[in-house]
């Protein structure tokens, strides 16, 4: 599985350059670095939101996820590696199923807020998509050697997020906050 740290401070990147998990260096700014990046933060965002009173099942769920993000990362830092499955996806697919099962169709727009949890997973919504586009352009960019599972993994966990939002709301003894078109 390519190279472990074994210290931090290693000053090799001070040329603004990282390793690679196949030990190639390249530039900071890559794409594929960029990917990396922006799911680590969003791995960063479901941690703070872990720091928050959620109910067990999505606790969870949400700590698989982090697991399931690392994995994700280092999916992307070997050029071709495969570590996200179907089985993940279908993961994913059983909570929103769950979690959807109990809540009332949406009729109108919902903004990010309710109780501070739900605004978080809000948050983390947003990063996920932002990790999403950064996997589809790290695709456009190098086709053969991006996998699938990735981009639909962080497509299928953004969705997951909005609706952890409405349940976390609702467990709190709130409800979505609509959004109300102002003439």
């Amino acid at each position: 599985m390519g190279h472990r740290l074994s210290k931090i401070a290693t000053r090799t990147g001070d040329d603004g350059t990282t390793g690679l998990g196949d030990g190639r260096r390249v530039l900071k700014d890559d794409a594929r670095v960029a990917a990396i990046g922006d799911v680590d933060e969003l791995n960063s965002s479901l941690g703070v939101l872990l720091c928050e009173p959620l109910a067990p099942e999505i606790r969870d769920a949400l700590t698989q996820i982090q697991n399931d993000l690392f994995d994700l990362g280092g999916e992307l830092s070997i050029p071709g590696y495969s570590m996200i499955s179907d089985a993940h996806l279908e993961r994913l697919d059983g909570w929103l199923a769950e979690y959807n099962a109990n809540l009332p169709p949406l009729k109108e727009f919902i903004l990010p807020g309710g109780s501070r949890a739900a605004a978080l997973a809000h948050v983390s919504r947003t990063v996920c998509r932002r990790a999403e586009r950064a996997i589809v352009a790290l695709g456009r960019i190098e086709s053969d050697a991006v996998n699938d599972a990735p981009r639909r993994y962080v497509n299928r966990l953004s969705d997951l997020l909005f609706v952890v939002a409405r349940v976390v709301n609702r467990a709190d003894g709130g409800s979505d906050v609509l959004w109300k078109r102002i003439s």
